[in-house]
């Protein structure tokens, strides 16, 4: 069984499709086809149902793609471990939740080339869910998500302790006010897709008000979010660091929640490996060496 047969299996079941999984694999689609139908003639069963949309895993595909995976992660990390002679530099991959990427990550990155110039720095935005499977999966170095975070095969450092709040139109004075100018079924949730920490915590405050059936309106961009509260399309849960921005802080209100679920810690978690990357540890050093523990 060959790893390049692997390597781009994987990225087509991630990807969903060969055109896709040619351009980030940097190869023609005819390979990528020749390499999935040598491995499924390697093992004797298909591995992708084809149809219009794309390709889905089979049975047999789905069972063979956490090997996959694994060996990816494998290859990826012993590389960069050869490569490492302890001076950051050379390729890391980040994944982080979009609030955190607009608000916290700024400074923090711009520290962090600063001091290393050497590294090519990729930032991925998220939900903490798929930041997650990514960092096992090997596609990610590291990723900054909502803890906590218990898995056996991660570490994790503390990085932000965010305060979540309701975040409402300004017509809405208070929370009283909104429960009782709603309908009965509750006001219109806007959420990231599902995954996302903050949108579970928001339904979790939404059944403790009565309204756990309420519309969910799902977002792909922190700005398109909150444009739509201010338009008074609905009402969303977001860390109160990215609200209290002046540009921001204008067009809405801010309601506080009960501590068990305003607090949150944002965590850089990695895979838990016998290599430490000389790029990551200077991500992690950027994070705590200059007071980048935040409290809310």
């Amino acid at each position: 069984m060959e790893l390049t047969d692997l390597l781009t299996f994987s990225a087509v079941a991630r990807l969903g499709g060969i055109t896709r999984a040619a351009d980030e694999l940097n190869t023609v689609q005819s390979n990528v086809t020749q390499r999935i139908k040598a491995l499924e003639a390697e093992i004797g069963t298909a591995l992708f149902e084809r149809h219009s949309r794309g390709m889905t895993l089979t049975g047999a595909g789905r069972r063979l793609l956490p090997y996959a995976q694994r060996m990816a992660a494998l290859t990826r990390e012993a590389v960069l471990a050869a490569r490492d002679d302890g001076e950051p530099k050379g390729p890391l991959s980040i994944g982080s939740m979009e609030t955190t990427a607009a608000v916290r990550l700024p400074m923090l990155l711009t520290d962090f080339h600063r001091r290393y110039a050497a590294v090519q720095l990729t930032l991925r935005t998220a939900p903490t869910a798929d930041l997650v499977a990514a960092v096992l999966d090997g596609s990610l170095d590291g990723a900054f998500v909502a803890g906590p975070i218990e898995h056996a095969e991660l570490v994790s450092t503390p990085a932000f302790n965010e305060e979540l709040v309701l975040v409402t139109a300004p017509r809405w004075k208070s929370l009283a006010a909104l429960r009782a100018g709603t309908p009965e079924s509750g006001p219109t949730a806007l959420v990231f897709r599902t995954g996302c920490t903050y949108r579970q915590r928001l339904e979790q405050v939404f059944a403790e008000f009565g309204w756990p059936s309420a519309v969910r309106f799902e977002f792909g961009t922190l700005d398109g979010m909150i444009g739509c509260v201010a338009a008074d399309m609905g009402v969303t849960m977001l860390p109160r660091a990215v609200v209290e921005r002046d540009h921001v802080r204008r067009e809405v209100n801010i309601h506080k929640l009960e501590p068990q679920h305003a607090r949150v810690e944002t965590l850089l978690i990695q895979r838990r490996t016998a290599h430490q990357y000389s790029a990551l540890q200077g991500l992690a050093a950027c994070l705590s060496g200059d007071d980048r523990v935040i409290a809310a």
